[in-house]
């Protein structure tokens, strides 16, 4: 017996950054479309408790209690009093260290797969509770589609979509570190005042309008800065985008992972092949947004 659940991958279409707080965390405004790229994990009752991992960057993901599946299994079980004995298997397809929540998305796949296996029946609120502990964008891996995150993003209210969004993603060569990130964050807005973070009034309309060149006009991401501070290479990537055609290019989150966004599908795949063909990234995939969080197949 085993339980499969595919999970999303996650894009900020605004991503406005607060002053550290006391704890090191940041406030957040954070719009977040769920993707169509997908991580599947699959969970198989075990004599202990172990993931493997396949798929295209399987090298780079940790297989000890540090991975976010491991330990949302093990959250789950102390929660229900449980052991938590499963094989958990990662097939992987979201960039790691990315900007698109792939760790994010298997703890998400991981809490929701072993409580199908369980039968434990955790009530939903319980598991964004689960979520929220394990990680800042576990929440929204959960529930998809689009939704602003407040406090440190953990805190979610469903946004209103009004059409489809298409997307090319381009992979860069190793990741970058979120916590990394923030720190240059830091360094770059020392000494200024660093505005409360408040969601896009214009974003949210491009949104519910289904308009990609007014979504297009509206993105932001005050990670970027600090993310082509720490990779320079990214500017290159993103120039390269828009000059095949994207209306707009930014980094993915924490980077260094660059979205394109484009006014259909089929300029996706025209701005994916030439980004391919540019040397400025590693690969580029083209993907559709809202889609669902975590689904068990």
């Amino acid at each position: 017996m085993s339980v499969t659940v595919r999970v999303p991958a996650k894009v900020n279409v605004q991503l406005a950054v607060g002053a550290a707080r006391p704890d090191g965390f940041h406030d957040l405004a954070n719009v977040f479309l769920a993707v169509g790229l997908y991580d599947e994990v699959t969970v198989t009752p075990a004599d202990s408790l172990r993931i493997t991992c396949s798929g295209p960057d399987a090298a780079q993901v940790p297989l000890d209690a540090s991975n976010l599946a491991a330990r949302a299994a093990s959250a789950l079980a102390a929660r229900h009093g449980i052991a938590p004995d499963v094989h958990l298997h990662i097939d992987k397809d979201i960039p790691v260290a990315g900007g698109m929540a792939g760790g994010s998305a298997d703890g998400a796949g991981a809490l929701l797969a072993c409580d199908a296996l369980w039968g434990t029946g955790t009530p939903r609120e319980e598991l964004l509770a689960l979520c929220a502990e394990l990680g800042s964008d576990v929440p929204f891996s959960l529930v998809g589609g689009a939704a602003l995150g407040t406090g440190r993003g953990e805190r979610l209210t469903p946004v209103e979509v009004g059409g489809t969004f298409h997307w090319v993603f381009a992979v860069a060569d190793g990741g970058l570190s979120t916590p990394a990130v923030y720190r240059e964050f830091d360094r770059l807005t020392a000494g200024t005042r660093v505005p409360e973070p408040a969601a896009s009034d214009a974003l949210l309309d491009a949104l519910r309008s289904g308009d990609p060149k007014a979504l297009a006009a509206s993105l932001s991401n005050d990670l970027q800065a600090p993310a082509l501070a720490l990779r320079p290479s990214l500017a290159a990537t993103l120039a390269a985008g828009t000059e095949a055609g994207a209306l707009a290019a930014l980094v993915s989150g924490s980077g260094p992972t660059t979205a394109f966004l484009t006014e259909d599908a089929a300029t996706a795949d025209r701005v994916a092949a030439a980004l391919t063909a540019s040397g400025t990234c590693r690969t580029a995939r083209t993907a559709a947004s809202p889609v669902p969080g975590a689904t068990v197949l």
